[in-house]
């Protein structure tokens, strides 16, 4: 188990300083910082982030908006397919509603929301829209694998439909949707900063990107990406360690 570990870190590393050494190519190419920064300057840039009263303010804005959106789309995906996985008219009733969320264009949803709601709320939204059909589709993969194996068993001891949804089938797919809630977290975090962006929010990553699109700071863009992409990391790991711990302890 370590060994398979530590091979894994390695791999792990060896990829980060190949994508690092890409980069510094790149730079050497092109020869221009206001088109491609290089690594060394972006990392100066992000410890003058870090010491920014506006970054941490944004910096918590947009957690907090990613954060609403991914909590509000588990608990309403999870919900729904466990609806769905007991009534069969459900399944079908729901859907085309969900092809539809997985397929909209995601840029027309948000240009559309900041007609009718604010630039602080529209992000969330669309995240909201985003994340709901991947967390529908994980939980009811879940519930149908509980149903297909322990169906038989729980018509047999005549369980009731609740007590088998909330005693059974729920703490059964709990694990299998926190091993996918990492995945989700991230997407959901660039989902939400994409839609910041567009709709140039104030006090948030996604429009301190936009202002420093607009005024050509690319050392400042490229730093607070590189954030971006290591905050999606620490979502991931905070997720992943509590997978662990939850099949560490079910064991």
């Amino acid at each position: 188990m370590k060994r398979a570990f530590l091979k894994n870190f390695a791999l792990s590393a060896a990829a980060i300083l190949v994508m690092i050494l890409a980069w510094t190519v790149a730079c050497f190419a092109v020869r221009n910082d206001y088109v491609l920064p290089s690594f060394v300057q972006t990392c100066k840039e992000v410890g003058r982030l870090l010491v920014e009263a506006q970054f941490w303010t944004a910096f918590g804005g947009t957690l907090l908006r990613t954060a609403v959106a991914f909590a509000v789309s588990l608990l309403l995906g999870v919900l729904l397919a466990l609806i769905a996985g007991l009534w069969t008219w459900v399944r079908s009733f729901l859907s085309p509603i969900v092809s539809v969320l997985r397929t909209v264009p995601t840029m027309a949803v948000i240009l559309m929301l900041l007609l009718w709601t604010t630039p602080r709320i529209a992000p969330v939204i669309v995240s909201l829209l985003v994340l709901l059909p991947a967390v529908y589709a994980a939980t009811l993969s879940a519930v149908d694998e509980v149903t297909e194996t322990y169906g038989d068993l729980a018509r047999a001891f005549r369980i009731g439909t609740f007590r088998r949804l909330f005693r059974m089938v729920l703490p059964l797919i709990a694990p299998a949707i926190l091993g996918q809630a990492g995945s989700i977290f991230s997407m959901g975090l660039k989902i939400t900063i994409s839609g910041e962006v567009l709709a140039s929010t104030f006090q948030s990553l996604g429009g301190m990107m936009q202002e420093a699109k607009m005024f050509v700071q690319m050392p400042r863009l490229l730093a607070l990406t590189l954030v971006a992409v290591l905050l999606g990391f620490l979502l991931e790991g905070l997720c992943y360690g509590a997978y662990r711990l939850l099949v560490r302890w079910r064991s």
